[in-house]
């Protein structure tokens, strides 16, 4: 599933192998983010914060740090986020979590439109590490990397950064699609609408209710969208975003 559609990672959510309180309680938020009931899994992260310090781990303390922050990120409490991703220790985390940190911080200031800034963190990353994390981290940087750089017009960076999320996940994945997307999207890009509904498909098909929301939204806010489709696509994003219990974003698709 995860080379269909890279969503544990676009969540920046990942398997917590050990089998301690803090690396239980992670993994039951895991299952409960997957299932789009958002409130349920950060309240199990937030447990799982308080037993990494009990447990006196700072490696699984940043790890759910950079994931409560990713939740924050996408969940559009951007200021929270920032505070989080501010106190992790990157000096003990492994290479995995190292590489999903900066995945961390350049989506949160995609999500601010920063894609100059967001751009900044991607070249700066040591590309021999990035290359030593395993293919759902490896796709969920490079295609957040490949937003920056068509957001800030590097299209030739864009490109290749896109070729590296095909490598890692599937050119015929749905986080491929949904990628290529956004590329399209901020590059005003006729297509942009086309690959929407194909990573729209397959993220439906893959019970993905936060990505299928959110792409709904995009779709609404494309130039080319005749305005009754859109306001229907408002009022399903706006629903399936309640129902998460992700009251910013549904906010958004009122708008």
């Amino acid at each position: 599933m995860v080379r269909r559609f890279a969503t544990l990672a676009l969540l920046g959510l990942f398997a917590f192998a050990n089998a301690s309180e803090s690396g239980v309680l992670s993994s039951r938020a895991q299952r409960s983010f997957n299932a789009g009931k958002f409130a349920k899994g950060y309240s199990q992260l937030e447990r799982a914060l308080l037993a990494s310090r009990k447990e006196a781990d700072l490696r699984s303390e940043g790890r759910v740090l950079i994931t409560l922050a990713q939740v924050r990120t996408i969940s559009l409490d951007l200021d929270l986020a920032d505070s989080l991703l501010s106190i992790v220790r990157s000096d003990v985390l492994d290479n995995n979590s190292a590489t999903n940190l900066l995945k961390s911080k350049a989506a949160l200031a995609n999500a601010r439109g920063n894609y100059g800034d967001a751009a900044k963190i991607c070249s700066s990353a040591n590309q021999d590490s990035v290359k030593k994390a395993d293919d759902a981290t490896q796709g969920a940087f490079y295609g957040e990397c490949a937003i920056a750089y068509a957001g800030s017009r590097r299209n030739s960076d864009a490109e290749e950064s896109l070729k590296l999320v095909g490598k890692a996940t599937s050119k015929k994945g749905g986080f491929y699609a949904y990628v290529a997307a956004q590329m399209a999207d901020l590059n005003g890009d006729s297509n942009a609408d086309s690959l929407y509904k194909a990573a729209e498909e397959k993220s439906i098909q893959g019970n993905k209710p936060y990505i299928t929301a959110t792409i709904l939204y995009k779709r609404s806010q494309l130039k080319s969208t005749p305005a009754k489709e859109a306001e229907d696509l408002k009022l399903r994003c706006k629903n399936a975003f309640e129902l998460m219990g992700l009251p910013n974003n549904s906010k958004r698709c009122a708008e």
